[in-house]
């Protein structure tokens, strides 16, 4: 019989200011730097003043290498645009999911009607590693909208689950990822209680962006706790208390040594300078956004 996974540790999340724009930060922490695979947690969520032009808002052109940065989209509408000239907007349920490989140059942006009247964007943005032999791949953009994702309802229809990647019972997730990486979105109703096979190799956490849960049915979890999943166990508990939306998110550890800067991921200090080198050059391509 499978038993419970248990937690290592939960890890509240604590305010940033990145460039101006004030998030919520569950990962990394300074009791943990990365949950390998996964390098970085942000929880945005932002109100715009009426008449907001797209320009001047959201995250202006810049770039990645070597990893995957993913935005799970809750309200408003994230549009996304790169040097490969993919221009795409996903509204609340969907998400995003950019392969960065050797090198893109993306920007990200409230969609257009969000912005100039004056409502709410929230967002997870994650950074999913990519192992050494796959970081110079080509870069590849997967838009994924609401109605596109595998969904089930459970606990009486008080649970939803919506597979973005691996498995959960018989649905399979779209996005294809380098290293097995289940990707979950949960909504429960009051009293909703679900069981999630996670396993017993993957590293993994449960992060709440509201509401209340219940975990293995004795530790309290609270909105924007991440609660890091122990290795030993198969199965998350997880029972609301209140309404409560939150994610799942757990994958094969890489084990491989991380050189970080900026939006640049790669294993080693030299390769990283290579990035920055490369992108001055060019060599990630160049995006020009034209507005509307």
């Amino acid at each position: 019989m499978a038993q419970l996974k248990k937690l290592k540790k939960i890890l509240p999340a604590f305010k940033v200011n990145m460039g101006g724009i004030v998030l919520d930060q569950a990962l990394p922490h300074k009791k943990v730097d990365m949950i390998d695979p996964f390098l970085l947690v942000h929880h945005l969520e932002h109100k715009f003043d009426n008449n907001t032009k797209q320009a001047n808002a959201g995250v202006p052109p810049h770039p990645h290498r070597g990893f995957a940065p993913v935005s799970f989209v809750f309200k408003g509408g994230v549009h996304h645009r790169d040097s490969t000239n993919v221009s795409s907007v996903i509204y609340p349920g969907g998400t995003q999911w950019m392969h960065a490989g050797k090198g893109i140059v993306h920007s990200e942006r409230p969609a257009k009607e969000i912005a100039e009247a004056g409502e709410t964007w929230e967002l997870i943005q994650f950074w999913v590693n990519a192992p050494a032999k796959y970081k110079m791949t080509e870069a590849k953009y997967v838009g994924l909208d609401k109605d596109k994702t595998p969904t089930v309802c459970l606990s009486n229809d008080n649970v939803e689950v919506g597979v973005v990647a691996g498995q959960f019972q018989d649905l399979k997730g779209p996005i294809e990822t380098f290293t097995p990486i289940m990707a979950l979105r949960l909504t429960f109703s009051e009293t909703g209680e679900v069981d999630i096979p996670v396993p017993a190799s993957f590293n993994g956490f449960v992060y709440l962006l509201d509401g209340a849960l219940t975990y293995n049915d004795d530790t309290s979890l609270k909105a924007k706790d991440l609660a890091w999943l122990d290795n030993e166990g198969e199965i998350v508990k997880l029972k609301a208390t209140q309404n409560t939306r939150a994610i799942l998110l757990a994958g094969e550890p890489i084990n491989e040594p991380v050189a970080t800067y900026g939006p640049f991921v790669m294993n080693e200090q030299s390769e990283i300078m290579q990035a920055m080198r490369d992108y001055q050059v060019g060599k990630m391509g160049k995006l020009d956004e034209v507005f509307e």
